[in-house]
This record gives C-alpha cells, structure tokens and sequence, in this order.
C-alpha cells in the first residue's frame, strides 16, 4: 500500500558559481522522499489513514524528547560510582519524569498513547516493558504492563516498518524530512 520511496534526494538551486569562464547554475542536495500516490479503497481507510498522520504528528516530538532524555540519563547513570548513588538518581528521575510527562500524557488519546508505546521501540529500540524493567526493575515493569493491559495496551509492543506499521514509517520520514 505505501510502497518505498522512489527518490530520496531533494535539490535547491543555491545560487551561480563561475566554472571555467562561465556562469553556472549551483544546487544543494538534501534528503526528501518520493512515495507513490496512496490509493484508498473507501472513505473509511482514507480517514484512517489522516487519523494516524495526525496522531503522529502530536506523538512523534515527545518519543524523539524521551528518546533524548533516556540517553542523558543513561550517560548519567554510567558516570556514577556506585549502585546506592544509581538508585538514588533513578528515584529523583522517575519523580522528574513524573512530574514533567504525567501532565502531557493525560491529554492523549488512547490510540495516541498506542500510538507512543511503539515509537518509543523505535526511537529507543527497545520496548517500553524492557526500559522499565532495565532501570526501574521487574517488578514495576510488570506492574505498568499490567496496568496498561487493563485498558487493551501492552508496554511490550514493537514497532514494525516493514509490514504493521508501514503508513506510521511513511508518515515519520515526511515529518522527518520536513514534508509533512
């Protein structure tokens, strides 16, 4: 349905520049992706569709932010010297994250927080359930999954580009290049 891109190379005429006498045309070459038109069977998948472009237009800033916050914290954490001092700062960071996130988080929908938990896997490459469970601990990694399975979710679903989550792929590398 949403094939590869065709061409993944966009050009902007950047000025003249003289080569051997004369005056030329000069381009700069970015990267921006060609896909074939999509083609909806009905109206129904043609909203699904805008209903995700949305979604991941509002869900896509906070993973790449959690994605960013993780590898500071991760940098962080081996920097200290001793098991007692990781703990202590994976207590006042959970407390951080708690208090910057809780709020933002609410206001999702649940499609929106699915939506989250997957590009999380793609951000991070590992799934919510397995970040959890490495700095929080089994036991909170379990208590969260099963928290989120009372409401149909699982902190350990993957991303997957290539069949599942191709239209949500296409989307993120438009948003990525600018073109969405």
């Amino acid at each position: 349905m949403t094939g590869a891109p065709i061409f993944s190379h966009g050009c902007y005429y950047t000025g003249m520049v003289e080569d051997h006498g004369e005056m030329i045309p000069s381009f700069a070459y970015s990267d921006f992706y060609v896909f074939k038109k999509l083609v909806f069977k009905n109206a129904r998948e043609a909203r699904k569709y805008y209903k995700i472009a949305n979604n991941i237009k509002k869900v896509y800033p906070i993973a790449c932010e959690i994605k960013r916050t993780l590898d500071k914290t991760i940098a962080h954490l081996d920097s200290l010297p001793d098991k007692k001092s990781r703990d202590e700062y994976m207590k006042q960071a959970e407390k951080e994250l708690k208090k910057e996130y809780t709020p933002r988080l609410k206001k999702l929908t649940f499609s929106q927080g699915k939506l989250l938990i997957k590009l999380i896997d793609r951000q991070c490459n590992h799934t919510s359930y397995e970040l959890i469970k490495m700095y929080m601990g089994s036991f909170k990694a379990g208590f969260y999954n099963t928290f989120a399975s009372l409401f149909g979710a699982s902190l350990k679903k993957e991303y997957d580009a290539e069949c599942d989550d191709r239209l949500t792929e296409r989307c993120i590398l438009l948003i990525e290049s600018g073109q969405m």
